[in-house]
C-alpha cells in the first residue's frame, strides 16, 4: 500500500527572527559625571546671582554711606578736627610740664634755720638723662649745720643723690656750699599734680 506524504517547504506559519536585544548597565562613573555637571551648573547660576546680589549691596552701602556723609557739614568737621589738634597739642605741652612748687615744699620742710638758700635752677630731663637736675647754692652757718643740713636731704626719697661741694668759709665765718641732686620727673609732673590734689602747682 502506497501512502501519499505531502511535503511543503513553504512554512504555514511566517517565521520571524527576533533578536534578542543586549542591555549594558550604566556605569557609575557615569553617573557620578552627570551629578558633577549638574552640582557645577547649578553652582555657576548660585555663584552668578549671589555676585550680582553682592555687588548691588555695595553699591546700596555707598550710597547710603555718602548720604550720612552729606548730612554732616564740611566746615564744622574742619573746625572739630582743628579743635582736636589743638587740644592734643596742649595735652603734650601739659604732661612735660614741670611744677617746682613740690620742690620747694620739700625744701622748706627740710631746711634748717640755721641754713638758708641763696639761688636754685633746674634743668628739664633730657636724651641722656631721665631726671630732673637741681642746682642751688646755700650758706651756713658753720661746718655743722652744713653737715645736719646734708643728712636731711639724705633722708629725704624725693632728692636723690644730693651732692654738697665747694664749701668754703667767708669773712663772717658762714660756709658757703653747692648742692646738686636729681628729682624723679613724676614728682614734677604738673598734669600729675592736676590729678592728685588739683592744685595748680606752678
Amino acid at each position: 500500500m502506497e501512502q501519499n506524504f505531502q511535503t511543503s517547504f513553504i512554512p504555514k506559519k511566517s517565521i520571524v527572527t527576533e533578536r534578542a536585544t543586549s542591555s549594558q548597565p550604566v556605569s557609575f562613573l557615569t553617573i557620578i559625571s552627570i551629578f558633577i555637571l549638574f552640582a557645577v551648573v547649578i553652582g555657576s547660576g548660585a555663584l552668578y546671582f549671589y555676585k550680582g546680589a553682592l555687588a548691588k549691596n555695595i553699591t546700596q552701602m555707598e550710597s547710603n554711606l555718602n548720604s550720612a556723609r552729606n548730612r554732616f557739614e564740611p566746615a564744622k568737621i574742619a573746625e572739630l578736627q582743628d579743635l582736636d589738634r589743638r587740644l592734643s597739642a596742649s595735652s603734650a605741652i601739659l604732661s612735660a610740664h614741670i611744677a617746682v612748687t613740690p620742690i620747694f615744699e620739700q625744701l622748706e620742710k627740710i631746711t634748717m634755720k640755721t641754713v638758708r638758700f641763696t639761688s636754685f635752677s633746674y634743668t628739664a630731663p633730657s636724651e641722656t638723662t631721665n631726671r630732673v637736675v637741681v642746682s642751688m647754692k646755700g650758706l651756713g652757718i658753720g661746718y655743722r649745720s652744713v653737715a645736719l643740713q646734708a643728712d636731711l636731704f639724705s633722708q629725704n626719697k624725693n632728692f636723690i643723690d644730693p651732692v654738697f661741694a665747694n664749701l668754703q668759709l667767708d669773712e663772717k665765718g658762714n660756709v658757703r656750699f653747692d648742692l646738686n641732686f636729681f628729682v624723679d620727673p613724676g614728682f614734677v609732673n604738673y598734669k600729675q599734680i592736676l590729678l592728685t590734689d588739683g592744685s595748680p602747682g606752678f
